[in-house]
């Protein structure tokens, strides 16, 4: 196996449109494990970790440019209050020495189905930042997972950012596990309420091959809300909500639980991710 090291951005583009089956690796929390396990045996391993522009971040016009090096531990410390939802999922990422080391950039690399930053991310519209030594381009969130641990990167793309709104709404994430934390999510629920738009965003995790959208129930939350007035949700708007969001998973029956188990659990995370959103809102309840 080659190890390779570059020290800028621009000799891992080169490395990587030199050797494509070269693994990226940077907080290592994903990669290493398959290591271990033997479930991987990349031809080369191509080590991030010097390349200091991928730990920046910054404004770029109306949105929030997160570099794919900054991690958990920094969401929460530095932009908890920028990214409230994908600080929230931060928080339930394995243990304090995960959360120094690993990364939302490693966690997209994956793009595994039950990846906790993943809902927060398609919930606040996230745009993902592929570089390769062809040029840069951005894909969001939504289009970006294709199957189960399958993205629309190419093999000499790497992830250089995620791109969020620099002002967000009230954001919550929840998940239901065996524990808080250090615990593969049985499912995972992210809700983005944007007041100036009149708009609401949704990510759920581990119930289905990818990372899904709930979209009928976001419109019709967003149709439904007293926005203007900041008023009690109606009980039957909230349930029907869940119900909506319950019946966009595309769960299946596994050691974590059943796919009935999983709708209903969507549906109160749902629920309950509401309420909290919208009294963050100054909303009524």
């Amino acid at each position: 196996m080659d190890f390779l090291r570059p020290s800028d951005w621009d000799e891992a583009l080169a490395a990587k449109a030199a050797h494509p089956d070269a693994v990226p690796i940077a907080g290592g929390t994903d990669v290493m494990v398959d290591l271990n396990f033997d479930r991987s045996r990349p031809a080369a391993l191509l080590d991030l970790t010097r390349v200091g522009a991928l730990t920046d971040w910054g404004t770029d016009g109306d949105l929030l440019r997160i570099g794919a090096g900054v991690t958990y531990r920094r969401l929460i410390d530095e932009l908890a209050g920028r990214v409230p939802g994908l600080a929230l999922a931060a928080r339930t990422v394995g243990s304090p020495q995960i959360r120094n080391r690993g990364t939302v950039g490693g966690n997209l690399g994956s793009a595994s189905p039950a990846g906790d930053a993943h809902p927060a991310l398609l919930a606040s519209g996230a745009l993902v930042e592929l570089t390769s030594a062809r040029g840069t381009r951005r894909v969001p969130a939504a289009e970006f997972f294709v199957g189960p641990k399958r993205s629309v990167k190419t093999p000499d793309e790497l992830i250089a950012a995620f791109l969020v709104p620099a002002v967000p709404g009230a954001e919550q994430f929840a998940k239901v596990g065996t524990r808080n934390a250090m615990v593969i999510a049985v499912c995972s629920f992210a809700l983005s309420l944007q007041p100036e738009t009149a708009a609401v965003g949704t990510g759920i995790g581990s119930a289905g091959p990818t990372p899904l959208r709930a979209t009928a129930a976001a419109e019709f939350l967003a149709a439904e809300l007293p926005w203007e007035s900041r008023g009690p949700v109606p009980a039957a708007v909230a349930t029907r909500f869940g119900d909506l969001v319950g019946a966009a998973a595309r769960p299946i029956d596994d050691v974590r639980g059943s796919a009935d188990y999983r709708r209903h659990a969507l549906a109160v995370l749902a629920r309950r991710t509401l309420g909290w959103a919208w009294a963050d809102l100054g909303g009524a309840r």
